[in-house]
């Protein structure tokens, strides 16, 4: 009975994200960040590649395995204009292949001036947003695995706060004998518990940042080379918008299906000529898309980074560009616990 009112429960959420969520709209957008440098350099996500990389766990919780056991990862990030954002993340197995992991994700917009109309100092204030994450898998068989996260979501801007909930489901397909994997997950299913205000109406509230990704990734057998594509947003066709700034029919012109559908895909290559070592070439094809500019050259939409194993620690770079003079930096620094012997 218990089991028939959790899916009921679900199938609400996910039918209310399909109702009322939209491309670029909605609140907690920081929960789309990549939380570390190795997502980043992929090109802001990864749902498929399962290689016992604890960080994959935030994007789709059934890539936990049981060598995430009793390992800590943290990540830092200089966003643009210096927002700071980070994530940290500790991953723990029971008994009976329960993996589970314990994460944060924050973000610091820094501290900001208040004003009156007239422009006049009358003080300060800060920005933050925060989610906790409680991950956690299952093994069906040797090569299917099942996971969910229960995400706690703050956010306070000013006097002005919010607090929500989501939860993430995924799966998980992995063929090491053909070298092969994929994954599906669905993102952010919930709503706001408080709003950020209340009006004659009561509270307002509005729709977290659904998303339904699915990804393949193939290694090469006989060369150091990896590729994973993932789809992102399939359950939003529409991923343009129409800019704020200007009411030129120029901005909502329309786009072809085949630059729509380019849209949905990030592809990401990487060379691994061993297991403590790696390069990730990715691109972003939404991300080039938008951060275009006319008649202007630019390397929007890639990504590359870098990881090495250095004596018990994995270190971690990278770099996402959005324009020239407008990249993010991201650092990680994972062990394991148990090299310590704790």
């Amino acid at each position: 009975m218990t089991k028939k009112i959790i899916l009921c429960f679900l199938i609400c959420c996910l039918f209310h994200n399909l109702a009322f969520s939209q491309a670029g709209k909605g609140v907690y957008q920081f929960l789309d960040l990549p939380v570390s440098s190795r997502i980043a350099a992929m090109g802001g996500t990864n749902v498929s590649l399962k290689d016992n990389d604890i960080n994959f766990s935030f994007c789709n919780p059934s890539l936990l395995t049981d060598k995430t056991n009793n390992f800590l990862s943290l990540s830092m990030a200089n966003y643009l204009s210096d927002i700071q954002y980070g994530s940290a993340v500790f991953g723990k197995n029971f008994k009976n292949k329960h993996y589970m992991a314990f994460g944060v994700q924050y973000v610091d917009y820094g501290t900001f001036q208040e004003a009156t109309e007239e422009n006049q100092i009358i003080g300060e204030f800060t920005a933050k947003d925060m989610a906790l994450y409680v991950m956690y898998a299952y093994p069906l068989t040797e090569k299917i695995s099942v996971g969910g996260t229960f995400k706690p979501i703050y956010s306070a801007y000013e006097r002005y706060s919010s607090f929500g909930v989501a939860i993430d489901a995924g799966v998980s397909y992995n063929d090491p004998t053909s070298f092969f994997s994929a994954g599906l997950v669905l993102r952010n299913i919930g709503s706001q518990i408080k709003g950020y205000y209340s009006d004659e109406e009561g509270q307002h509230y509005e729709p977290l940042p659904f998303n339904i990704q699915l990804g393949v990734t193939k290694k090469l057998a006989y060369a150091p080379l990896r590729f994973t594509g993932t789809f992102h947003n399939l359950q939003h066709w529409d991923l343009s918008y129409a800019s704020s700034t200007s009411s030129s029919q120029d901005e909502t012109k329309d786009i072809g299906f085949f630059d729509m559908a380019l849209r949905h895909f990030i592809f990401n290559a990487e060379f691994i000529p061993s297991n403590n070592f790696y390069l990730t070439l990715g691109y972003n094809f939404r991300r080039a898309k938008e951060m275009k500019v006319e008649d202007f050259k630019s390397q929007a939409g890639l990504s590359f980074g870098g990881g090495i194993k250095l004596y018990k620690f994995h270190v971690g770079f990278g770099m996402s560009t959005y324009q020239v003079g407008n990249s993010v930096y991201q650092f990680s620094l994972g062990t394991s616990l148990s090299e310590f012997g704790l």
